[in-house]
């Protein structure tokens, strides 16, 4: 019984951790091999014509992604190379302020009231709980940053990979710490 307690036990618990990890979507062309693909160079994105305008991004946060990219790559036997790579990678950046609808409890204050026994011939005090009296609707205003990550064919120009995630954050600049979940989540994505 012990075993079976602690087996369910590591099983939630395992559940759990990677429920709270960021989650990454994928695009890719399933006509490419990418166990051959190990050298990609840098490409800017505005020498791309992407058929959108581009956050525009700051020179600390730019160089911030590109080294988190190069470290998860290097990690996965990936190289740098400007003469003759496998593929070329571009990173985007998309900043947009959503709407969200929330709904919040509304709950009465906890009170007190006296009552006057007539058998003890004293003033007893009755505790009243908070109780539910319904549901507060407002209207939230959450910033997301999507980050995209794109191999192109060196040869073609043609995308052959995609990777993104979305994450909601409060500022207007993104942490190192979000930075780097989210890079860690597309590059793995790119290991399968």
């Amino acid at each position: 019984m012990k075993k079976q307690f602690g087996f369910l036990t590591l099983v939630s618990v395992l559940i759990f951790l990677t429920s709270c990890g960021t989650t990454a979507r994928v695009q890719k062309d399933d006509s490419v091999d990418f166990t051959k693909i190990r050298t990609y160079a840098w490409v800017d994105p505005s020498s791309k014509d992407t058929g959108k305008p581009l956050a525009k991004t700051n020179d600390l946060v730019d160089r911030k992604i590109k080294e988190s990219i190069d470290k998860n790559l290097k990690a996965s036997g990936w190289k740098i190379s400007q003469k003759n790579p496998d593929v070329l990678l571009v990173y985007e950046i998309d900043v947009e302020k959503e709407k969200r609808n929330q709904r919040s409890p509304v709950y009465s204050d906890p009170q007190y009231r006296y009552l006057y026994s007539p058998f003890s011939r004293r003033w007893i005090p009755v505790y009243y709980p908070s109780t539910l009296m319904g549901y507060q609707n407002s209207v939230l205003t959450v910033q997301e940053h999507t980050l995209t990550v794109t191999l192109l064919d060196a040869q073609s120009d043609k995308t052959i990979w995609q990777g993104w995630t979305t994450m909601e954050t409060d500022s207007r600049r993104l942490t190192d710490k979000e930075i780097e979940k989210n890079v860690k989540a597309i590059v793995q994505q790119l290991e399968k």
